[in-house]
């Protein structure tokens, strides 16, 4: 307890400071009471802590709510698969079919249906749930090169020319084609992760104070975990943006460079 006059500390039982030698016989259940409200404030958990509980919680709620789903997994990839490359694959093969035998128009048409048509598959995949992107792009590198080569097969029935490319320039056409679908729907894989991400960040907050925590170790500045949040929320809709209008470069460049 201090005293309200030197701000000197107090013994509890005493009714007179001993450095000032004022009375606190009156003020004394008034600076007890304040002291008790002090602690009590003190012991009030900030906004930070909340947010933080708060994040935990939900990160145990979604690791069980998975683990729930477990045996359900295999099944629920089979019909991703279905829905995100097997669906696009047939769009394509049609779209080839439409454009080049029955209608038998400019073979661009087909390439911007070829630069447009996986992105929101791509979009749409990693917007619903949390996903790595490397297995599910190298299934959508399969199934480019399936659809290039399904769209020779298509071709072949027609006027019999060979299913397979002849020579290195062909194959470089092949890969090259291949290389155009697949960056376009890695581009709207890289904008639905981004679109996940900003929707559920506050589920990371428990991960970020911990990575805090740890740089805090090599700098003399405390960063909290909201300030860590701002820091990669900004890192991952910079590099996110950089890097989705790089391979949306990349599939335009691939896909038209033959045909313009």
């Amino acid at each position: 307890m201090k005293c309200p006059y030197c701000l000197s500390e107090v013994d509890e039982k005493a009714n007179v400071c001993k450095t000032c030698a004022r009375d606190l016989y009156l003020l004394k259940p008034s600076l007890v009471k304040a002291e008790e409200l002090e602690k009590q404030l003190a012991a009030i958990p900030s906004n930070e802590a909340y947010e933080e509980k708060i994040a935990h919680l939900e990160a145990l709620l979604e690791e069980y709510e998975l683990r729930a789903k477990h045996p359900r997994k295999v099944t629920q990839l089979l019909m991703d698969i279905g829905c995100y490359l097997i669906i696009p694959l047939a769009l394509l093969l049609l779209s080839h079919a439409l454009i080049t035998i029955v209608y038998d128009t400019k073979i661009l048409y087909l390439r911007i249906i070829s630069m447009l048509l996986p992105l929101p598959f791509g979009y749409f995949l990693f917007k619903s749930h949390p996903r790595s992107v490397f297995p599910w792009f190298v299934g959508v590198v399969a199934m480019s090169i399936a659809t290039v080569i399904g769209m020779s097969a298509i071709t072949t029935a027609v006027d019999g020319s060979p299913i397979f490319p002849q020579n290195n320039f062909e194959w470089k056409e092949l890969l090259e084609y291949s290389s155009s679908i697949a960056f376009s729907f890695l581009t709207g894989m890289l904008l639905g992760g981004m679109a996940y991400a900003s929707k559920h960040r506050r589920k990371s907050l428990a991960r970020l104070s911990l990575l805090g925590n740890l740089i805090s170790l090599f700098s003399s500045e405390k960063i909290s975990p909201d300030k860590m949040h701002k820091m990669l929320k900004k890192v991952e809709e910079y590099g996110g943006t950089i890097v989705a209008v790089g391979t949306t470069a990349l599939s335009i460049y691939t896909g038209l460079k033959h045909v313009l």
